[in-house]
């Protein structure tokens, strides 16, 4: 592999402008400096589409929070395409399907998962799916009410699983003609708060990492169900400070699977039984700064990047593809705010 690109989201209520990128050698290691790619306001989370052409960020403005779209031209550079923005919050989550016609979106303030059309340009055409929940949780300060964190396409491709971290479930939907029908609801621990959703490369196997009890919860997955098949926590047991679980993201092997903890500051590796999808605790490492929301392996997974929202510095990890194991590099960078890294697809 040649350098491979990064997207960076952030926060931009500190000193971030909007959405940076940056480029490294994976055989060499070197990074290149990041830089400015588009200003916009809170681009907390991307999505790039499977052809390299498009960008989506969620994204405000004086109008309100919604979803932007971008072109990633021929130098790398994002040219705005449009916005389809409303009254009230952005969302915390965007996806795409594989076709790339289709983005799926999850917004916590308004307790709601969204489907928009995309046209062959890439620009957003219609908001043909909104689905608001309604619950809470045992959490007073948390889960006063619901608070949906993701959304995105099961592998079978027929339905939308969301995650609300407010009501402890995991709704699934039937996407049929671009709406959401109602499927099922899986209930997960009270107090939990589930927050993102990776599945296994099998299609067999889901993951969900608990937000508020700091675990990761091993789904059998099949035809639209959820069967829970193991809890396991993502903190040391000897551990009493404040932390929340930020993100996971799996290998693309299956082998492995990787969960951050902001308060505790590291990120967790658990090994994958391929039979029976569970997970079993490998080892672990300090994120190399504060508040790890999340990170990213890149495409030859060689490498892990994480990303510190508090300390703004992206760093760099060594990846034992035998046994998951992460060693901390001296090499990092600063960026402001960094909360979310999507790589360009590499074959």
């Amino acid at each position: 592999m040649s350098k491979l690109t990064a997207f960076v989201g952030t926060y931009t209520n500190g000193d971030s402008k909007g959405i940076y990128r940056f480029s490294f050698d994976p055989t060499s290691g070197v990074i290149d400096e990041p830089e400015l790619v588009a200003e916009v306001d809170g681009p907390t989370y991307l999505t790039v589409s499977e052809d390299n052409q498009f960008l989506y960020a969620v994204a405000k403005n004086a109008e309100g929070g919604g979803i932007a779209a971008f072109k990633i031209d021929e130098k790398e550079q994002l040219q705005l395409l449009n916005q389809s923005v409303s009254d009230g919050a952005s969302p915390c989550h965007v996806s795409l399907n594989k076709k790339g016609d289709l983005l799926f979106s999850a917004n916590y303030h308004r307790g709601q998962a969204d489907v928009y059309t995309l046209n062959d340009n890439g620009e957003i055409t219609e908001n043909t799916a909104t689905i608001t929940h309604t619950g809470s949780g045992p959490n007073e300060k948390r889960q006063e009410k619901a608070h949906a964190h993701y959304a995105g396409l099961t592998p079978d491709g027929k339905y939308v699983a969301v995650a609300d971290l407010g009501t402890d479930k995991i709704a699934v939907y039937q996407l049929e003609n671009n709406e959401l029908l109602p499927h099922i609801e899986v209930d997960v621990k009270p107090g939990s708060g589930p927050r993102h959703i990776a599945f296994h490369p099998n299609g067999k196997f889901a993951y969900v990492n608990a937000e508020l009890s700091s675990e990761l919860i091993v789904f059998a997955y099949n035809e639209g169900q959820f069967k829970e098949i193991q809890t396991v926590g993502t903190l040391p047991d000897d551990f009493l400070g404040e932390s929340t679980s930020g993100a996971l993201h799996l290998s693309k092997d299956g082998r492995f699977v990787y969960v951050s903890n902001r308060g505790h500051d590291s990120i967790y590796v658990f090994e994958i039984d391929q039979d029976s999808g569970e997970v079993e605790y490998r080892s672990s490492v300090t994120s190399g700064g504060e508040h790890p929301r999340d990170f990213i392996l890149d495409p030859s997974e060689k490498y892990l990047f994480a990303a510190n929202k508090d300390t703004s510095n992206i760093v760099m990890y060594v990846r034992d593809d035998n046994t998951g194991a992460l060693t901390k590099t001296e090499k990092e960078f600063a960026l402001p705010n960094p909360v979310c890294i999507k790589f360009l697809h590499y074959k």
